[in-house]
């Protein structure tokens, strides 16, 4: 259980992530934004918003697993709708 998780599955998507930021992405050694994207293809939200949401989403279920409760489903808010992309 404890270890490291299989990363670089993707070929030319490299995602860093340290414990004071949000997580970031390059392609190909450019930036990119991480987004929600629907099942038609539709873009609902990108960039440092998506970063954000994720990166307290994970620590809160880290933490519930330090707690002992990490048996519990660690939900988001939803993103305000003024901040999706169109």
């Amino acid at each position: 259980m404890i270890g490291e998780q299989t990363t670089g599955t993707i070929d030319g998507l490299h995602i860093t992530a340290v414990s004071h930021q949000p997580p970031q992405a390059t392609y190909q050694g450019r930036p990119v934004r991480l987004a929600i994207v629907d099942d038609n293809g539709q873009i609902l939200a990108a960039g440092i918003d998506v970063a954000k949401e994720v990166e307290a989403t994970v620590i809160n279920c880290y933490r519930n697993t330090l707690r002992g409760q990490g048996f519990l489903r660690v939900h988001s808010q939803p993103i305000a709708v003024a901040q999706r992309v169109a």
